[in-house]
Parts: structure tokens; C-alpha cells; sequence
């Protein structure tokens, strides 16, 4: 059984829940970090499917940035109690996927309540109960919820920044437009130059573009990537700082544009995976074999068929 490591950087204090969390024997390799005072960033396992969490102390509660899938908000929730004694009051999904928002259930039971942008519910209502039944064929988690679909935010945002500020922190929840998924949300705390970005970012070869508007993503990062940031803590991998932010772009830009010139070319698309695509090695972190097949693939419907992933048929 491995151990649950929190990981501290240079200059913080170890407190004294923290110090329980840090000796605290899990079954999952999952940890958290200290990113600032009052910040953590909690690994989800990613052979369990589970998405990253952040934690954002308030004066009198917490604000927890992602309700992953059931498993994984089991396990935060867990781990949130050896880090404060302050309640959850939010959970922000910062977009409809599964692993993101299908803990969400279990969040409102403990008396949190879920909130995101208005298009990750419009995309919910798109997308279930279908894949959430589909869900539930291969995952105990979501199945032993016995429910028939996945549970939706609570609370909307309907404009494009919404901030909480008690007077100790300031949160911005942003949305910058239709990228990953249409619903994108950021969580950014202005003072502290931190960045929360659902799989808009991820550190590795983690991209998902069934949902994406390809062209635009990149866009969109560029646009986010005008804040001032320090840390960015993306959906999966671990935290970094800004490169996280520009690599990403980088990444997407170069594959549109590679497949972008293989149909002009005239290029079938097997020939388009089948050929070198141009990648440079900047972007060699968000590449797998295996996945860039896939990428390729809804890149190229994209481009070939002249709409966005998300609104071609999956």
C-alpha cells in the first residue's frame, strides 16, 4: 500500500491536520500539495479515471474546484477533513465530463453546493443520461449511486466573471469561451497568481477533444494567458506554472495546423496519422502514441467537415 505524500513547497509551514494527512496510509497514489497558504492541490489517480481537486481556504469555509467522479470525491472529501475543519460551501465544476462533475451528488449530500458556468449544464442536458448510463457499466463508483443520470450544478453562472471575496481571499470564476468544452470555467485568485483550469490545461498526454471547438481552444488560451499567473493547476498531471498554460496552446495550435495542411494536400486522414505530423519536441509532454491517433482523428473531422468536434456527431 503506498502512503498518501503531502508535499510542501520551500518556506510553508506544515500544519497540524496537514502533518496527520502527511503519515496517513491510502490505497490510491494520490497527493496533496501545498501551492500558497490556504491553497492545496490535491493528484487525482489517474488510473482510476480521477480528476485533479483543488482546495481554496476562505475565512470560514472551502471552496473545492472540481466534484470529480464519486470515488475520487470520496477520497478528497476524506482528506479535505484532515486539512480543516471548515466546511465545503462550493464545488465548482469546470466543465460537464464525467470525471468532473459525476461526484457531484455526494457533494450536495454534505451540504456543499455545486456551481458552474450556464453551458456546463446545457451540455449535461446534451449529453445525458446517456453517457452517464455508460458510465455506470464500467464503473462501481457511479453505479452504486443508483441513480438514473448525473446530478447538475446547483447553481448557474450566467455572466462571464463571478467573484467571491470575503474580505481574505478574492476567487474569480471565469469563462473565456468555448474550448475543451463549451462551458469552460477557470478558477483564478488574482493576489495569490494562481490558476485552476479543468482540462482546458493538463500537464501530459491527457486531451480529450470529443467536446472541443479545436480552432478556438487555442484562442481561448491565449486570451486566459493575459492574467497574471504563477501556478497553473490543470484538470490532470501535476501543477506548474505558466508553461503549463502556453505548452498547451502550443500543442493545439501545431496539430490543427499539421492536419490542416494534410487536407489541403489533398491527404486521406489514415495518410495524415500515418505521416510525421510536424509536432515539435516543446509540445512532446502532451503526446502519446496511442491518444494522438484519436487527436488526429477529431481534428481532422473538424477541419474536413468546416464545425467544431463538438458539434459533429460523436
Amino acid at each position: 500500500m503506498k502512503r498518501l505524500c503531502f508535499l510542501l513547497l520551500p518556506g510553508i509551514v506544515l500544519l497540524a491536520g496537514a502533518a496527520a494527512l502527511a503519515t496517513r496510509a491510502w490505497a490510491n497514489p494520490e497527493t496533496i500539495r501545498i501551492v500558497v497558504p490556504g491553497v492545496w492541490f490535491r493528484e487525482g489517480d489517474n488510473s482510476q479515471g480521477h480528476c485533479n481537486n483543488a482546495i481554496v481556504e476562505m475565512k470560514d469555509y472551502l471552496i473545492v474546484v472540481d466534484a470529480n467522479y464519486p470515488g475520487g470525491a470520496r477520497a478528497t472529501m476524506a482528506d479535505i477533513k484532515l486539512l480543516s475543519r471548515k466546511p465545503v460551501k462550493y464545488v465548482f465544476d469546470t466543465h460537464h465530463h464525467g470525471d468532473h462533475t459525476y461526484g457531484n451528488a455526494l457533494w450536495t449530500e454534505a451540504g456543499a453546493t455545486t456551481l458552474a458556468f450556464h453551458g456546463v449544464a446545457e451540455e449535461m442536458k446534451r449529453f445525458e443520461p446517456a453517457r452517464w448510463q455508460d458510465s455506470a457499466k464500467g464503473r462501481a463508483d457511479v453505479a452504486e449511486l443508483h441513480r438514473d443520470t448525473a446530478e447538475p450544478p446547483k447553481q448557474l453562472i450566467d455572466e462571464d466573471i463571478f467573484v467571491l471575496n470575503d474580505g481574505s481571499r478574492k476567487v474569480e470564476f471565469r469563462h473565456f469561451g468555448w474550448g475543451h468544452t463549451r462551458g469552460d470555467g477557470y478558477v483564478y485568485l488574482p493576489r495569490e497568481q494562481v490558476l485552476c483550469t479543468g482540462d482546458a490545461v493538463v500537464n501530459g498526454p491527457y486531451n480529450n477533444f470529443k467536446d472541443a471547438d479545436i480552432a478556438n481552444w487555442p484562442l481561448v488560451l491565449h486570451a486566459v494567458g493575459k492574467l497574471k499567473v504563477k501556478y497553473v493547476l490543470p484538470g490532470h498531471g501535476l501543477f506548474g506554472g505558466k508553461e503549463l498554460l502556453t505548452g498547451q496552446e502550443q500543442f493545439l495550435t501545431e496539430i490543427r495546423q499539421a492536419v490542416r495542411q494534410g487536407v489541403d494536400q489533398g491527404k486521406t486522414l489514415e495518410q495524415i496519422q500515418a505521416a510525421t505530423t510536424g509536432l515539435s519536441p516543446a509540445v512532446d509532454r502532451w503526446i502519446s502514441p496511442s491518444l494522438l491517433k484519436r487527436q488526429i482523428q477529431d481534428t481532422y473531422l473538424e477541419v474536413s467537415q468546416g464545425k467544431p468536434r463538438g458539434d459533429l456527431p460523436h
